[in-house]
């Protein structure tokens, strides 16, 4: 049986700075109630607009994107209302309608803070790359291009060597204290039909770069497939894994796709199958304060942009 631990991503080349509009929801809190209205006297300040797919798992939201809020906030909140939006509708409705938690989409969020009478935006998305909802971002940007005197959006967490690079050294430090050299540590991607899930295979080459090579990623909906993986950890001779998300958020595909034994097209249950030994953690990468500090750095490569 497969053992569960609960343990506590505009342009590829750099930040881009448009003069363009609405942007924005409101002071937002770790419990993801994202559409309470700013204070008056926070209203013209600056904002961060924080932006994510979202997640309805309300426990790892507190500790993966709240965590990314409360980091870029810790930095910026004094000269900056740092705001929240999601980028999946499912979600934002489901946390309506079963918790009464409201939180804005982009849209909305742009809105908001146009009728707050910002002039200055920062739109920091949480997305791992430049792919299809990266760009629904940067579409939506371009259509407020009046609406704000200044707008900029940073870049998602994989855009350049440097971020590849300090993402595989921050995971590394996070299973440090697993790693005795007997053990593989796969990493579970989303997936995507955009050209952008060949940042996969180039994260996967920087780890064997560094030397990380009991690292494998793979992804859900995608290539490298689970099969694939199983078989890179085979021809490595690891008789052991750690499987966690290589997602911002531990939600319905880590905790399903990845992590239900009960399931025989799971992660968990195929590399049982296999006969490798599987454990199986829960851990979004916003947990990782390495990570934290990446989407910090891309805000104020996105502010010095301005």
């Amino acid at each position: 049986m497969t053992p569960t631990i609960s343990r506590r991503s505009l342009l590829s080349g750099g930040a881009a700075a448009l003069a363009l509009g609405a942007l924005t929801g409101c002071s937002q809190n770790n419990d993801g109630a994202g559409s309470s209205g700013a204070s008056a006297a926070d209203a013209a300040k600056p904002v961060i607009l924080v932006t994510s797919f979202g997640t309805s798992y309300n426990s790892t939201r507190h500790v993966t994107i709240g965590a990314i809020e409360d980091a870029i906030r810790e930095k910026y909140g004094r000269d900056y209302d740092v705001r929240r939006a999601f980028t999946s509708q499912i979600i934002i409705d489901k946390l309506k309608e079963r918790d009464g938690i409201e939180i804005d989409n982009v849209e909305e969020a742009l809105d908001r803070a146009k009728a707050d009478g910002v002039e200055t935006v920062i739109v920091q998305p949480t997305h791992l790359m430049a792919g299809l909802e990266y760009t629904d971002i940067k579409d939506e940007l371009d259509k407020r291009s009046d609406d704000f005197k200044q707008v900029a959006l940073g870049e998602p967490l994989l855009a350049s060597d440097a971020d590849y690079q300090a993402v595989a050294e921050a995971i590394a430090e996070q299973r440090a204290n697993l790693d005795d050299g007997t053990c593989a540590f796969v990493l579970m991607g989303h997936g995507t039909t955009a050209d952008s899930n060949a940042d996969y295979a180039t994260m996967q080459r920087t780890f064997d770069a560094l030397g990380k090579k009991q690292f494998f990623v793979g992804t859900v909906e995608a290539e490298p497939t689970c099969e694939d993986v199983i078989a890179g950890v085979q021809a490595a001779g690891y008789a052991k894994a750690v499987l966690s998300p290589f997602m911002v958020v531990a939600g319905d595909h880590a905790t399903n796709d990845m992590a239900d034994t009960s399931d025989p097209d799971s992660w968990a249950s195929k590399f049982t199958a296999a006969g490798i030994e599987t454990t199986c953690l829960l851990e979004g990468l916003g947990q990782y304060s390495g990570i934290d500090d990446i989407y910090v750095d891309h805000v104020a490569a996105a502010i010095e942009s301005l």
